[in-house]
């Protein structure tokens, strides 16, 4: 009998932390998956490690690309061999906590119009969850509230008919996983599920500690403020221009942390990247009106709010 949600661990020289990271998804309480391990051609070893716990465990299946594709091309590889209804990524040198596929399947199950389930760390504004947003929701949180296109795919569960209809991720480098947030949120609904609900382990290896991922953010600025523009970006047209007042801003910031820190090539390489125009920084430039129930379905986003932004009221959104 096919599992309902295949477990999905990219792998590339993650010998040192993989036995864990394996371990911690064999004991999850939500025991209907399978387990696909994708080595990108590591050379340290570590598609030894997933072997053995193939031989030890039948749900394990491990397969090794032919050659290096990349983290997203990795990602998009092992999402193509999916064969069932969900899955999950989870990172080669992260945990997940005992209960974390039982907080997040049942609860997409029971919402067949969210596309994928997205935990994180903290609070989610606006109430428990899980909480429904749909697609101008998503954007609202994102540009306008506090934010929700900052989580990577470890934190995200998805039905596999929902991340194929949108292409899986663009391969843009360091920041791909932005580049799908903003593309697939432009017409999928997402479940917030409860947060913190796997170990996410910091160190020089990972990809968003590299060089070319501090280089790329300026272009992520960039992606960002092309998103606005999109002919399907669900905002408004009062939100999309306090989104764009709000990405300036965060655009400037971005770069005079940059100076601060003497790194001013640095802050000229971003403020580039970005590509705002004379005329753009004149009239968005100002100081961001964040409000923290931004993107809230639950009817808790204040009347003033909506209509100063044009926002559509909660209660008329589904």
């Amino acid at each position: 009998m096919t599992p309902r949600v295949t477990v999905v661990v990219t792998v590339f020289n993650r010998a040192r932390w993989l036995g864990a990271s394996l371990e911690s998804v064999l004991a999850q309480s939500y025991g209907d998956i399978a387990v696909l391990v994708v080595d990108d051609v590591s050379t340290d070893g570590s598609l030894e490690v997933a072997g053995q716990y193939a031989k030890w465990d039948a749900r394990v299946r491990v397969v090794r690309n032919p050659r290096n594709l990349g983290d997203f091309g990795n990602r998009n590889q092992a999402a193509a061999l999916v064969e069932t209804e969900f899955f999950k990524f989870h990172d080669s040198d992260d945990m997940l906590y005992p209960h974390a596929l039982q907080a997040m399947v049942p609860p997409l199950i029971a919402e067949p119009v969210a596309g994928m389930a997205a935990s994180g760390h903290g609070e989610w504004a606006g109430g428990p969850c899980p909480l429904l947003l749909t697609p101008a929701q998503c954007y609202e949180r994102e540009y306008l509230g506090g934010g929700l296109f900052m989580l990577g795919p470890a934190g995200l569960l998805f039905r596999t008919a929902a991340f194929r209809s949108v292409g899986g991720f663009d391969e843009v480098g360091p920041q791909s996983d932005l580049a799908f947030w903003l593309k697939a949120c432009r017409t999928l609904s997402v479940l917030l599920v409860p947060n913190d609900l796997y170990w996410y382990r910091v160190h020089q290896g990972q990809e968003n500690q590299s060089v070319a991922a501090h280089a790329s953010r300026g272009r992520s600025a960039r992606r960002e403020w092309d998103a606005l523009a999109h002919p399907d970006c669900p905002l408004s047209v009062p939100a999309r221009e306090q989104a764009r007042r709000h990405q300036a801003f965060n655009t400037a910031r971005g770069a005079w942390r940059l100076g601060r820190a003497g790194r001013w090539r640095d802050a000229a390489a971003f403020l580039r990247d970005a590509g705002l125009s004379a005329g753009e920084w004149l009239r968005y430039l100002r100081r961001p009106q964040r409000v923290h129930g931004a993107g809230t379905p639950s009817g808790s986003f204040e009347t003033f709010e909506h209509a100063r932004w044009g926002l559509t009221p909660p209660d008329r959104r589904r």
